[in-house]
């Protein structure tokens, strides 16, 4: 026999062993709904710098590789990697899927530039999906593109515009969950959680596609790239922890 409730009351003047039925039933889904599950980006960014944490970028050097064979200016001084002045990149020496990362970032200013030559440059993530590095600060919100500081390039603006004026530290911290794919068929968009200074800008975002100049999107997982943009964007205190978000 199958007892039907029509409201709350009726259930809270029902049987101890109909209520304790009730809530067994409920448990897994409340579980559910608390928890972020599998498959999310969503509360990864609230704990320390984990201790198995891979340095890229620390106080004495970097282990960032050229992206090309073209010759890479890139410099290091005191803590600080300094972004070549010409359109060249680094990337990171291994591949990474689903990740956990920490920039700091100070865009430099260029007077009179177009708003996108202005302090550009960007964390390519699996060198397929960019989050822009731009001078930024000040735009308001009825001007602002999917293509200045942020964004997912010209897929995603920010939610929050939280730039700081180009000669100031900043930060981006990011959780990414790469897409899942059934051979050549994608089955699950990759997915992106990201903090600028420290405000969420981009909550569990489900990425479309690759975005601008990225690479295709695929099974196999890349290196990040810190992208030169003929800016010299300086960069410092850069880490990266591996997840598995399955």
């Amino acid at each position: 026999m199958t007892t039907t409730f029509h409201s709350l009351g009726e259930l809270r003047h029902s049987s101890p062993t109909l209520l304790l039925s009730f809530g067994l039933f409920l448990l897994p889904l409340l579980s559910s709904a608390a928890d972020p599950g599998v498959g999310t980006t969503k509360g990864l960014l609230d704990t320390p710098r984990p201790k198995d944490a891979v340095e890229l970028v620390g106080k004495t050097g970097h282990i960032l590789v050229a992206e090309s064979k073209f010759k890479n200016q890139w410099t290091f001084k005191d803590g600080v990697l300094t972004a070549s002045p010409k359109w060249d990149s680094l990337v990171t020496p291994e591949s990474y899927q689903d990740f956990r990362m920490h920039v700091e970032f100070n865009v430099n200013e260029v007077p009179n530039a177009d708003p996108e030559a202005n302090g550009n440059s960007g964390v390519y993530i699996q060198q397929r999906y960019e989050l822009q590095i731009l001078n930024s600060h000040g735009v308001s919100a009825e001007d602002y593109k999917a293509s200045y500081a942020g964004s997912l390039y010209k897929q995603k603006k920010p939610d929050k515009l939280v730039s700081k004026p180009a000669g100031e530290w900043q930060t981006y911290d990011i959780v990414f969950r790469a897409a899942r794919f059934d051979g050549d068929k994608k089955t699950e968009n990759a997915r992106i959680t990201v903090r600028q200074n420290g405000e969420l800008i981009h909550d569990d975002y489900a990425l479309t596609n690759k975005t601008g100049a990225g690479k295709k999107e695929g099974s196999q997982p890349l290196p990040i790239k810190l992208q030169g943009h003929e800016n010299q964007v300086r960069f410092r205190n850069i880490w990266i922890q591996r997840l598995k978000l399955d």
